[in-house]
């Protein structure tokens, strides 16, 4: 492998990673404020902040290429209606209905659904090392969300917020292998620029609705804060770190390292809530980490 394709990867593995990271605290936000904004809301107030942050940033690369743009509609609709309009507004809803713990473990099948649709639909073959370093990854995301407690899977409750959280894990995946489809013409701010934009006018029928019984009210600062970071951060930074790393390491292989999320959510805990760190967060992180560096140890 030479010098440049292998930086590549290293970038493209970075990129993954720090997208997930600002992931991590999107999912804590999803469920601190599900008491506190209604959950469609929360989407729209996430998109609109992230769109009008990114269009000054855009809108030369829209209109310069707006004949590719309309080219690309095919394309463009399906990425921007699940990417934008459907996937964390499931989770916010899902944050809604069901608790913390099944929210976590029901995000474990994300990368699976990625390394299979990538198997059949990318021809992304499934290696040895890649299924050992998945199922290292799914013990310690495991182990971590119970808390070493494994008794706890005996006594989960599922409901109709864990089939939307798996269902949105699902359309993450789809979204995730037509990114790696991404018409090489469009440059990175056109292409993200076009789905936010789409994403967003998708969104405002569902919303509306929701303000016919649930009339939207001021937010307290600490809300807007978090409608800030979700905009800003897990939308328009992480959007963009993640469809690097697909374009570069390719889906299943960032796929594996999204396994590390709820390792980042027991760090921000510890952080930024002061939950205590036990055994189990170290021997989980270890065998995340080291799923992660099998299946990527190319």
């Amino acid at each position: 492998m030479n010098l440049p394709s292998q930086l590549a990867r290293y970038g493209g593995c970075l990129f993954a990673l720090m997208a997930t990271v600002i992931w991590s605290g999107n999912f804590i936000v999803a469920r601190g404020l599900s008491s506190e904004i209604a959950p469609v809301t929360l989407a729209f107030c996430r998109w609109t902040t992230a769109t009008v942050v990114l269009l000054p940033f855009a809108m030369t690369a829209l209109y310069r290429q707006r004949a590719e743009l309309l080219a690309s509609l095919r394309h463009l609709v399906p990425t921007a209606f699940l990417g934008v309009t459907v996937f964390n507004t499931l989770i916010y809803i899902a944050g809604h209905k069901t608790t913390a713990l099944n929210l976590s473990l029901i995000a474990i099948f994300s990368p699976v659904f990625i390394i299979i649709l990538a198997h059949i639909f990318l021809k992304d073959r499934i290696t040895l090392a890649r299924l050992c370093g998945v199922v290292l990854s799914i013990c310690g995301v495991v182990l971590l969300t119970t808390r070493g407690d494994l008794g706890l899977l005996l006594q989960l409750q599922f409901n109709e917020g864990d089939l939307l959280m798996l269902f949105a894990t699902l359309i993450f995946a789809v979204y995730t292998i037509l990114v790696r489809r991404k018409p090489v013409a469009l440059l990175p701010a056109a292409y993200l620029g076009a789905n936010f934009i789409l994403g967003w006018i998708m969104l405002l029928p569902w919303v509306l609705w929701e303000w016919t019984y649930a009339p939207p009210v001021m937010p307290a600062p600490h809300v807007m804060g978090a409608i800030l970071y979700i905009g800003v951060g897990a939308s328009l930074l992480s959007y963009l770190f993640w469809n690097y790393a697909i374009a570069s390491i390719g889906p299943s292989k960032a796929g594996i390292v999204y396994y590390s999320l709820p390792l980042f959510c027991g760090l921000e805990a510890w952080l930024i809530l002061g939950e205590a760190v036990t055994w189990v967060h170290g021997v989980s992180g270890l065998l995340i980490v080291c799923g992660i560096f099998i299946a990527n140890r190319q």
